[in-house]
């Protein structure tokens, strides 16, 4: 069934009994040529890219849990490609060029809002990192514009900008940066390649690994053995636990993420904002709601819970930020399960273990970078070699020194 206008209205003319699935909830075949182990955003944005780019559709997608239990629907829904190290920004860029037409693609309403995201800056010296992180941008594609602090406050004028510690002196926007609706991301990538034949397996998780002497052949699962001639692992936090069932030892560390959203308020936060001076970042939901997050927790973990001083942490942020919001409620929060590799950048690779491909560490970037990630995961699957958007996410980069810092900083900033 195509969603349109006119499908709609036949809907509502027919009391909407007719409806159909949005994908089929399959159950396990035997083997399949490709199986991706993880059914978030990036394990479902591989399939349907697998399918449709390449035209493998003897494809498994198997999870532990329900389709988008995991990190794809704990974030703060954020899409952004306002990166600066020549390794993420074309990579970054794409992905915001595949969100832009993404809808129309799935034909699926996945609620993509390029309301902006502006970056502010507090001193002359983060300025010139802003602006060389701008120019880089530009050199990718992307768009960038410089703001100074009139045109701040003109935009967001409850900001605190004379704030004796962190006084804001401008920013730097992507306009068609926003945000998008996270499990419409989900449905839709899982609709997409349910209907190109792929099967989608859920309360299925993987308990071990089939081989036929040193090469991958399958997976032991909750619901029997599966063959394959390919396994890929997009599992986000669960990655080292995943590996480890294949003898793999992974250069990541799982922490907590977590994320707030206060009581509904009035339109008045336009965009995504990021505050320069901590780690803070806030945007308003389409219910009111103000959404916001900030640091991991700082200790390993796989609770999909936070601590309650990373709560405090978060709120100080946003009051130097706005002190408004602490007229506030605070209404829920929720914490995701983040892969961060060593270096803040994500791998994905072929592994030390034939057959096994792996696409991990995201660390605070996956949801943005959902489509490009299914993209280059789907390329590296079907023709067994790199895409040149994602060659820099090489696995071995830990060891011959060829790493990705973006912002200085892996999983413990402390020990770099």
């Amino acid at each position: 069934m195509r969603y349109s206008l006119f499908a709609l209205a036949r809907g509502a003319l027919r009391g909407h009994r007719d409806w159909q699935p949005v994908w089929r909830d399959a159950a396990p075949r035997k083997t399949y040529d490709i199986v991706i182990v993880g059914g978030g955003g990036h394990g479902l944005a591989t399939a349907y890219y697998l399918a449709k780019e390449h035209g493998i559709r003897n494809i498994a997608v198997v999870e532990k849990g329900w389709i988008g239990s995991g990190n794809a629907g704990r974030n703060t829904t954020i899409i952004r490609s306002n990166y600066l190290l020549p390794g993420n920004e074309p990579f970054y860029e794409w992905s915001m060029k595949l969100w832009e037409g993404l809808e129309q693609d799935l034909n699926f309403n996945v609620m993509v809002s390029q309301r902006g995201v502006l970056n502010l800056y507090h001193s002359d010296a983060q300025r010139d990192a802003f602006a060389r992180r701008g120019n880089a941008m530009r050199l990718s594609g992307a768009d960038a514009d410089m703001l100074d602090i009139d045109a701040v406050r003109r935009m967001l004028p409850f900001l605190d900008f004379d704030n004796a510690r962190f006084p804001i002196k401008g920013g730097l926007l992507q306009r068609r940066g926003g945000t998008a609706r996270h499990d419409a991301v989900v449905w839709g990538y899982a609709r997409g390649a349910s209907d190109r034949g792929v099967d989608i397996v859920q309360n299925c998780e993987v308990t071990g690994f089939l081989r036929d002497r040193e090469r991958i052949v399958g997976v032991e699962t909750t619901r029997g053995p599966i063959g394959a001639g390919t396994v890929g692992l997009a599992v986000a936090g669960s990655s080292s636990r995943v590996a480890a069932l294949a003898g793999l030892k992974l250069p990541i560390e799982s922490h907590v993420l977590q994320a707030f959203v206060s009581e509904a308020i009035e339109p008045s936060v336009p965009g995504v904002v990021t505050f320069g001076a901590g780690h803070f970042y806030i945007s308003q939901s389409d219910k009111g709601g103000l959404v916001f997050g900030g640091d991991i927790d700082g200790y390993n973990s796989y609770a999909q819970r936070g601590n309650l001083p990373t709560v405090e942490d978060v709120c100080e942020g946003g009051m130097a930020l706005m002190p408004a919001i602490g007229r506030l409620r605070m209404l829920r929060s929720w914490a995701g399960l983040v892969d961060m590799s060593m270096d803040g950048s994500p791998i994905m690779d072929h592994t030390p273990i034939e057959g096994l491909l792996l696409n991990a560490g995201w660390c605070y970037g996956g949801f943005k970078a959902t489509p490009a990630s299914g993209w280059c995961f789907a390329h590296l699957l079907a023709r067994d070699q790199s895409h040149p958007l994602a060659a820099a996410y090489r696995l071995d980069r830990f060891a011959t020194g060829h790493l990705i810092d973006e912002k200085g900083q892996g999983a413990q900033p402390n020990l770099h």
